[in-house]
């Protein structure tokens, strides 16, 4: 059986992705409603009652709000630090079967190895993650303010990548919905990438390996998706690597699924 990668939406409204093995049904986020995450999976003919796990990266209501009708109701454990444990369950107001484990440690979950990475963002502990299944590696790095050396080198075995493409910079600089706190927490080390910033994260963590890459967490005010795929393809071209398959993923609608 095929490893199947799903990214059921990603953006400021909410970010959840399906993982498929042979054993392991796991969802990376659950960052909708739980009636939405119930109707993405419906999509891809999946229902959250045979779900193995649920990772998550960070506390942000982006990230989370499903927690308590998917993993509470159903039973489901739920795998990340202390900190997020500690500040998820103080914002939702419940207790959770949480697995939890320390930032840039490995665990299983039935026939995939997760490897954990902590990534710079304005949260308790955030972290990456490196899904390493029999037919390939997975890398998500959806939150982060700034490319660190640590996130290059634990995503550079990714054969598919799920990387934020957040903003132009110009955009969010004009964009009168935004206060210019927040435009600043955005555009900080702990904010989010730009469009030009993962461009140029990609070039330095481009490996033979990488296959398929995922732009993710788009800004709906502040982004245009042919905006974000100009940019990034434009570097693929630059440094000889348009062999990897461009994707955007979408708020409102899944993503294809990516059989590995």
């Amino acid at each position: 059986m095929a490893v199947k990668l799903t990214i059921l939406g990603s953006g400021s409204g909410g970010n959840c992705a399906y993982i498929e093995t042979a054993e392991a049904r796991i969802l990376l986020d659950a960052g909708f409603s739980p009636r939405q995450i119930r109707q993405r999976l419906a999509s891809i003919g999946r229902t959250p009652e045979n779900l193995t796990a649920i990772l998550v990266t960070h506390e942000h209501s982006d990230h989370i709000q499903g927690l308590p009708g998917i993993a509470q109701k159903l039973n489901i454990p739920v795998y990340c630090n202390r900190a997020t444990k500690d500040e998820f369950e103080r914002i939702l107001e419940t207790h959770f079967d949480c697995r939890l484990f320390d930032t840039g440690a490995s665990f299983e979950i039935a026939d995939v190895q997760v490897d954990t990475f902590t990534i710079p963002h304005d949260a308790q502990d955030p972290v990456g993650f490196l899904l390493r299944t029999t037919d390939g590696n997975i890398g998500f790095v959806t939150d982060l303010g700034h490319m660190t050396k640590l996130v290059i080198e634990r995503t550079r075995a990714a054969n598919v990548l799920v990387l934020e493409s957040n903003h132009d910079v110009k955009m969010l600089k004009e964009c009168p919905h935004r206060s210019w706190p927040l435009k600043q927490r955005i555009l900080g080390r702990h904010g989010h990438l730009s469009n030009e910033a993962a461009a140029e994260a990609v070039a330095q963590m481009m490996s033979a390996d990488l296959r398929h890459l995922y732009l993710a967490h788009l800004s709906r005010e502040c982004n245009r998706p042919e905006l974000a795929h100009y940019v990034m393809a434009e570097q693929l071209h630059h440094i000889g690597a348009t062999y990897v398959q461009l994707r955007l993923a979408a708020q409102d609608v899944p993503c294809s699924t990516l059989e590995l």
